[in-house]
């Protein structure tokens, strides 16, 4: 159905408008007496052996939603009802901010990708909170991926961290660090060695300030060299955060299927979705192999299919997350992954 008749209808729309009609017809049709049992055979499918403890948490299945598509936590039990082990919200900063003009999301049918330059829109940390206060579905995990404000400099940032850490803190189950986006300026210049390790430092200096520390994951940019990947695996080390996700959007270009003057027309922003498949499974397996599987890495990037997913797992991922290749392949991915997954093993 979603294929053959919503998404031609939902392609027919801008991106981002696309998007709020999704989530407005997936909350009307849930409200519809009746839905949720509909819902639940079509897309819900569980079983024991799917159950995962990661970080020290029981996860029902190992396929979560990735940051940015439910930014305010306002869709959490929406998007659960499609069988989400986990669902990761924000990137939430400490203020409300509306992000990058418009238009800012762009799909690439032939790539089966998005280019988004969003900019961290969000309601702010206040009004996150205000949405994890309502009662989750059972069993479901969620996370909170923090950022800072476009306004603040870099030389404050961890001011805005430490502000989203400590507010989300009572309502989340992990925390995501996050320094990869391209689309707040100067952002990735937290990724260089000096300033990741006082950022992480400081927010497990909060962190284990706790009576019951939560784990915490640094969301790393693909487009690292391996010098870089391996700056990273000694800053995890040193500051014994919990894992990493590997990875956010890329901002290289090549090689696409879509014309090089429609990908220039749109300008800048991050790559999601199929060609980053390769380049994501290749930065799981290196921090894996370098770390002797040591480190717990979430795979995300290309993710389109339950192939995909298993190639992930493969490289080393202990976890999956989808967005993008929901876009294209429709809710039933999360259902197909999990079958795929169980099939496989």
């Amino acid at each position: 159905m979603y294929k053959t008749i919503l998404k031609p209808l939902f392609f027919r729309l801008q991106p981002e408008r696309a998007h709020r009609l999704t989530l407005a017809l997936l909350e009307m049709v849930l409200a519809t007496p009746g839905a949720a049992q509909i819902f639940k055979r079509l897309y819900q499918f569980e079983d024991p052996s799917l159950e995962k403890e990661v970080f020290g948490l029981t996860f029902k299945n190992p396929v979560g939603l990735a940051a940015g598509f439910d930014k305010d936590g306002k869709h959490i039990k929406s998007m659960a009802s499609l069988g989400f082990g986990f669902i990761e919200v924000g990137t939430v900063t400490p203020l409300p901010q509306s992000g990058n003009p418009q238009p800012r999301l762009f799909r690439l049918p032939a790539d089966q990708a998005l280019i988004n330059r969003m900019g961290f829109n969000n309601g702010g940390v206040a009004q996150l909170v205000e949405q994890l206060k309502k009662p989750r579905p059972e069993g479901l995990i969620i996370g909170g991926n923090i950022g800072k404000n476009k306004v603040t400099p870099n030389a404050e940032a961890i001011k805005d961290y430490e502000k989203c850490f400590e507010a989300l803190f009572p309502y989340v189950d992990y925390f995501v660090v996050n320094v990869s986006s391209p689309n707040t300026p100067n952002l990735r210049e937290l990724q260089d060695k000096k300033p990741l390790q006082a950022l992480l430092s400081r927010v497990q200096e909060l962190n284990r300030a706790k009576g019951q520390p939560k784990p915490v994951l640094l969301k790393i940019a693909p487009d690292l060299t391996d010098g870089q990947l391996d700056d990273i695996i000694d800053i995890v080390q040193a500051t014994k955060i919990d894992g990493v996700i590997a990875t956010n959007t890329t901002i290289a270009r090549e090689p696409l299927s879509t014309s090089r003057a429609k990908v220039e027309a749109i300008g800048n922003g991050g790559l999601s979705g199929k060609p980053l498949k390769e380049r994501a499974t290749e930065v799981i397996r290196y921090l894996k192999d370098k770390t002797n599987g040591e480190l717990k890495v979430i795979g995300v990037g290309g993710i389109a299919s339950a192939a995909d997913a298993r190639e992930k797992l493969a490289a080393g991922a202990d976890l999956v997350q989808v967005y993008s290749g929901m876009v294209y392949s429709g809710p039933g991915l999360i259902k197909s992954i999990k079958k795929g997954i169980i099939s496989a093993q």
